[in-house]
């Protein structure tokens, strides 16, 4: 018989809570690490394991608002254009004479303003889909970053900039802080807040929260230009790490960050999921990279198990719903 543990007015079970797709991601995560340990004899390396995440932790602040659009139950697909244009405005500012400092702020507000126009366009224009909006607004924001630089590089930025990327307090890396920083205040403010219920509410039936007083459409503007905020901290770090910029930076980023997403159980139906999960989910991803890297293995097999993992990721949680009914149904 399965045990239970009263909690108030629920009870709490054991069985359900270790079902949850955030302990599979665990799993994984650990099979991961056991597989390129198995692979490689450089990868169990502490400082190396360390380092590696200064290579993909750029990417994952934006899977941090990705998580509450997606919950909405929308998407965004121009934040990797986001993050070129912010990176190509700052640079040549720069070049231009514009103090670095003042050229980062520039950097934020770029990206800002364009998660702000795609929320804006989306609530204005409800008869168009999510989708519909920031792929155009995708195209737009990447063509700007081209028009401004074309085929251009801009670099040489101040020696201090670098330490974004590269930089560390004591033994752990800057951008490694930054991001579990970004990290607990994403958690606290969906899993905390009015806001984050209101989310939730939103993702789960779009038309009753309206009606129950919710302002949805305030609501999803600053989810949006969270996500271009974030998209633009991104910026910061990609062009820290990479000593320059180009508009073509980021390319396919906005598909990796989506994988994260839906592989951390984020149902794109909207109304579900943890940020935990996509969390784990960056880190099961980039450390898979850079263990299957390590020992070269094709960039198109790496492609093959990642989009497995995401298959498992939409199907498992909906085979468990069929066997429930079905349980229950005999």
């Amino acid at each position: 018989m399965e045990k239970r543990v009263l909690l108030g007015s629920r009870a709490f079970s054991w069985k359900a809570f270790f079902l949850q797709w955030e302990w599979m991601l665990v799993l994984i995560f650990l099979l991961v690490h056991a597989l390129n340990a198995y692979l490689s004899p450089y990868y169990l390396n502490a400082d190396s394991l360390r380092d590696a995440t200064m290579t993909f932790l750029d990417k994952a602040f934006i899977v941090l608002p990705m998580v509450l659009i997606i919950i909405l139950g929308d998407i965004d697909i121009s934040v990797a254009s986001i993050v070129a244009l912010s990176s190509v405005v700052m640079a040549d500012l720069y070049t231009r004479g514009v103090p670095m400092e003042l050229a980062v702020f520039i950097c934020l507000g770029v990206g800002a303003l364009c998660g702000y126009i795609n929320g804006l366009l989306i609530t204005q224009f409800k008869e168009l889909s999510a989708v519909i909006v920031t792929l155009g607004t995708m195209i737009l924001y990447r063509g700007i970053a081209y028009i401004i630089l074309e085929d251009q590089a801009r670099g040489k930025f101040p020696e201090w900039f670098s330490y974004l990327g590269w930089g560390y307090v004591g033994p752990v890396p800057f951008i490694f802080l930054i991001f579990v920083i970004f990290a607990i205040a994403f958690i606290l403010l969906l899993h905390k807040t009015t806001f984050g219920r209101r989310v939730y509410a939103m993702g789960n039936n779009l038309t009753a929260s309206q009606f129950s007083g919710i302002k949805v459409d305030r609501i999803k503007i600053i989810v949006f230009t969270l996500a271009g905020l974030m998209a633009a901290v991104t910026a910061l770090f990609l062009t820290s790490r990479m000593g320059s910029t180009r508009p073509n930076i980021a390319t396919g980023y906005e598909l990796d960050v989506i994988a994260m997403v839906v592989l951390g159980g984020i149902s794109t139906a909207g109304g579900k999921g943890r940020m935990i999960g996509a969390i784990l989910a960056v880190f099961l991803i980039g450390y898979l990279r850079y263990g299957l890297g390590l020992v070269n293995v094709p960039a198109q097999m790496l492609l093959i198990i990642i989009g497995l993992l995401l298959i498992a990721a939409v199907t498992i949680p909906n085979l468990k719903g069929r066997l429930g009914k079905g349980k229950r149904a005999g």
